[in-house]
């Protein structure tokens, strides 16, 4: 490496310094150096702090086995260098790059399967830094990537031991697996729009139920409009839940306001009449009746006179004008008093 203020070869590698131009050659290359637990500890804990801890794991996992892939593909390409040659080839090359120690062991290339053992890697001092209880998957699925290189095929891993849990060294096995990291990432992010969508139903499912208590409270109100005489319009559309509540509720006011008359008001219903409104108007009236209350129905439309003949409920019992101020004045006419 001519031209750098700089250079040692130390088993085999080269490393050359270009103090000037500010350059850290390593094997030929640019290169740079970081501090473990100040600053790589720095990176990692930036990453996981904005994607948090699923997500940075996982571009983690995935940067490891990409680059891994680009070094095993390069060596692949090397006919004269066996897959075995190459491993150790690496292997030193990393630890002589402060990378740890990484031995390869059972490597069987017709399985394409082996096992890693690994002691004192940057990712573990990483860790130990951050304060971890469980090792990270950088270096692991990085080996994964260098062999899927060499071997021309998809390798993944599987952690039997992480040093990081109190062993001497951590042990990964390796293997032909159709898990790829494109496939993960789809995963998470599908993942990640589910969880999303479950938050978002739960939002919508809080405020219906907020909104359906505000409709309960606002709508269908118990007006007393004169001694003896409690108006109640009915306002919207009624399904079978509002209509019974609406029931509970009148029934529990009336005697309160000792009511000997209940005019309901139909002129706010919904033009889309259900069988739910028809049935509450027969409910609501037959039951004020049973506590002493007599039912007047004001306000008929055309679409509920059609909607009530064309359904199985009796509403002739009850007394029926076409506005409100009509069934006032009949409900008051009937108490024996009159308005001046």
């Amino acid at each position: 490496m001519m031209g750098y203020e700089y250079n040692y070869t130390i088993k085999g590698i080269d490393f050359g310094w270009d103090l000037e131009s500010g350059k850290f050659i390593f094997e030929g290359d640019d290169a740079v150096l970081f501090w473990i637990s100040s600053a790589m500890k720095t990176f990692f804990d930036t990453i996981e702090e904005i994607s948090g801890e699923e997500a940075s794991n996982l571009v983690f996992e995935s940067t490891g086995f990409r680059q891994g892939l680009v070094v095993g593909q390069y060596f692949e390409k090397m006919k004269e260098v066996t897959v075995a040659e190459a491993a150790e080839m690496i292997t030193n090359t990393y630890a002589s790059a402060g990378w740890g120690l990484t031995i390869i062991k059972d490597l069987d290339f017709e399985t394409k399967t082996f096992t890693a053992i690994m002691k004192d890697s940057w990712e573990h001092k990483v860790n130990v830094a951050q304060g971890k209880k469980k090792g990270g998957s950088f270096l692991p699925a990085h080996y994964a990537g260098v062999f899927s290189g060499l071997f021309g095929t998809n390798i993944w891993y599987e952690i039997k031991q992480h040093q990081l849990e109190g062993h001497e060294y951590s042990i990964i096995d390796y293997f032909p697996a159709d898990v790829t990291i494109a496939d993960n990432i789809h995963q998470l992010a599908r993942k990640k729009e589910s969880e999303q969508i479950r938050k978002l139903e739960s939002l919508v499912e809080e405020k219906t139920s907020e909104l359906k208590d505000l409709v309960h409270k606002l709508s269908s109100p118990i007006i007393p409009v004169l001694e003896g005489v409690v108006v109640v319009p009915l306002i919207g559309k009624y399904d079978e839940e509002r209509a019974d509540q609406l029931i509970v509720k009148t029934l529990n006011k009336l005697p309160s306001y000792k009511a000997s008359y209940l005019v309901l008001d139909l002129t706010g219903l919904d033009q889309e009449i259900g069988p739910h409104a028809v049935s509450l108007i027969e409910k609501i009236g037959s039951a004020a009746r049973l506590i002493g209350t007599k039912t007047i129905l004001v306000g008929i439309s055309s679409t509920l006179g059609i909607e009530i003949t064309q359904s199985n409920i009796n509403l002739a019992k009850f007394d029926c004008f076409q506005t409100l101020q009509h069934g006032i004045h009949y409900a008051i006419g009937q108490m024996g008093r009159k308005i001046i």
